[in-house]
């Protein structure tokens, strides 16, 4: 079975003798950098060393894509 967050954290701070700390805000950042380039749709795949390839689903995208342009025609449509 995998670790837990926190038995990860832990880990990391012992191996690279930082505190818990400082690596909890490393992989949040990391996390957080991930979700942003996800969420701009601007990518093939994203490779997280130790945690796998991460892609986007091509219906997912054209979903995305349909919702975001009925959104904006909607705003467009309400201003005129």
């Amino acid at each position: 079975m995998g670790s837990s967050k926190s038995e990860i954290i832990y880990k990391l701070s012992n191996k690279y003798n930082l505190p818990a700390k400082v690596i909890k805000e490393i992989i949040s950042s990391q996390f957080k950098f991930t979700a942003m380039i996800m969420s701009s749709g601007n990518f093939d795949t994203i490779r997280l060393p130790y945690l796998g390839k991460f892609t986007v689903n091509p219906n997912r995208v054209k979903h995305i894509t349909k919702r975001a342009n009925a959104k904006f025609n909607k705003i467009r449509i309400k201003k005129i």
